[in-house]
C-alpha cells in the first residue's frame, strides 16, 4: 500500500504519560470522523479537532510506497547521536486507517518504541508498545483495551466514568481546546479531584510553543 503522510517531525511528546519525551511524530493524512475541511466541521462526528491532517505537504510529509521507505524517513528525523531511546508516535488524523503490521515491524526493526494515538474505531496491528485511545462521542469504539485512555473533556452529555470498565492502564481527561479552554481546564481539574482514578492531561507543547 501507499502510506499518505501529512508530516514527520522530531519534537517532545506534549500529552499523556509520555509528556516531555523526545519522539518522532508521523502524522498520517485523513480521518474517518472529519474530513479536515472547515466547511465540513459542523457535520463531523469530531467537531473539536485542532490538527491539520489534510494532504501530504507538511514537513517531512509525502507518499511512501513501502513500509521500509516510511521507516527510513522516520529514522532520518531521529538524532544520529542516539540509538537507544528511539520513539515514534503514529498519529493523525486517524493513523489506523493506514498503519499496518508491515510499517510497525519496519520501525521496530530500526529500534523504535512504537506509540499510537487513535480514536479507537479501528483495530490496531500487533507490535504496538503504547496504545493511546481518545474516544469521540458518536463513533463506534472498538478498541477497548490499551495503555492509555485519554478523554477530551467535556464532551456533551458524557461522563468519562463510563469508560472505567474498559481495560486501560491509565485514565486521563484532557481539557478541550478552544474559546472555553480556561473553563474546560477548571472543569477537568475538578473532575480529577472528585475522581482520583483519573489524571489530568495537558497539551504542554502548546504552552511551550513547540510542534
Amino acid at each position: 500500500m501507499t502510506y499518505k503522510v501529512k508530516e514527520i517531525f522530531y519534537t517532545l511528546q506534549g500529552e499523556g504519560a509520555h509528556a516531555g519525551r523526545p519522539a518522532v511524530f508521523c502524522r498520517f493524512a485523513s480521518c474517518n470522523l472529519w474530513t479536515g475541511r472547515e466547511a465540513d466541521r459542523a457535520r463531523a462526528i469530531c467537531q473539536f479537532c485542532d490538527t491539520d491532517f489534510v494532504g501530504t505537504d507538511g514537513v517531512g510529509g509525502g507518499k511512501f510506497s513501502t513500509a521500509d521507505d516510511l521507516a527510513d524517513a522516520i529514522l532520518v528525523a531521529w538524532p544520529e547521536s542516539d540509538r537507544d531511546n528511539r520513539m515514534v508516535v503514529f498519529t493523525g488524523g486517524e493513523p489506523l486507517l493506514q498503519l499496518d503490521s508491515k510499517a510497525v515491524a519496519a520501525v521496530r526493526a530500526r529500534g523504535f518504541y512504537v506509540a499510537v494515538e487513535t480514536n479507537g474505531t479501528r483495530t490496531p496491528p500487533g507490535g504496538v508498545d503504547w496504545l493511546c485511545v481518545s474516544p469521540k462521542i458518536g463513533s463506534d469504539l472498538v478498541v477497548r483495551e490499551g495503555q492509555e485512555l485519554k478523554f477530551v473533556y467535556p464532551q456533551l452529555g458524557v461522563d468519562p466514568r463510563r469508560f472505567e470498565s474498559l481495560e486501560f492502564e491509565n485514565l486521563r481527561v484532557q481539557p478541550m481546546d478552544g474559546p472555553k479552554l480556561e473553563q474546560n481546564v477548571a472543569a477537568a481539574v475538578k473532575f480529577c479531584l472528585d475522581n482520583p482514578r483519573w489524571q489530568l492531561s495537558l497539551q504542554t507543547h502548546k504552552y511551550l510553543g513547540i510542534p
